[in-house]
């Protein structure tokens, strides 16, 4: 499993579109094929950044999930609004996989 975490740098004047944007995100991405832990924006300190945390089986999955995003007549809706409103100024993308086991607790 590979959890995938999309750091934005968003113009901190459209917070509104930000919203917007991350719940139509919340129908799209599930029913694309990801699980979508959650987008979470700024509350305290820095008014810019935003992260868009999913998890996917493997980047061939990735692949194929992001076509079908693409395709999605939300998804297809979502990627307009952004270039229209010009709220995202910057997007990166990390895999990352859990190397750690939190469920087991410490050793006894």
């Amino acid at each position: 499993m590979l959890t995938c975490i999309i750091r934005y740098h968003i113009d901190p004047t459209k917070h509104a579109q930000l919203a917007r944007y991350a719940r139509n995100w919340g129908t799209a991405i599930p029913r694309c094929g990801a699980d979508l832990i959650g987008y979470f924006a700024p509350h305290e300190g820095s008014s810019t950044l935003v992260y868009g945390i999913y998890n996917i089986p493997d980047l061939a999955e990735y692949e194929a999930y992001r076509a079908r995003l693409a395709a999605d007549p939300l998804g297809r809706e979502n990627y307009a609004f952004a270039q229209s409103e010009k709220f995202l100024l910057r997007e990166d993308r990390t895999f990352l996989k859990c190397v750690s086991n939190p469920q087991e607790g410490a050793p006894k």
